[in-house]
């Protein structure tokens, strides 16, 4: 099976979708020097400016968001290959009980 990887699947990527928007080679890394930059120019604007004071949570909150991303889409990676180890798309080996997949006002479908 072909995979690509990050670096060839950017490097083979022509489009991003939007109208005027140009495919970056290396984006992650570049969003978060641009807004680790903008936390810096920050700092020079007195902290009792509201324009400071709502940039810099903003700015701060995308730099989380992006560490979160990473870990959730690790946690998946991790998931799936358990998923693939598990064979989990193949039926059950022994019949469920019956009453174990019902969940409270829901009854099991008939497909």
């Amino acid at each position: 099976m072909f995979r690509l990887t990050r670096p060839l699947y950017q490097a083979l990527k022509r489009t991003t979708g939007l109208t005027g928007l140009t495919v970056h080679p290396n984006p992650l890394p570049e969003l978060t020097k641009t807004l680790e930059s903008t936390l810096s120019v920050l700092s020079s604007i007195p902290q009792s400016s509201v324009y400071r004071q709502g940039v810099e949570a903003l700015t701060q909150r995308k730099l989380n968001i992006i560490e979160e991303a990473l870990d959730i889409a690790s946690d998946e990676l991790r998931l799936a290959a358990q998923m693939v180890e598990w064979k989990a798309w193949e039926p059950l080996e022994e019949k469920p009980e019956p009453g174990q997949w019902e969940y409270i006002g829901q009854t099991p479908s008939s497909s």
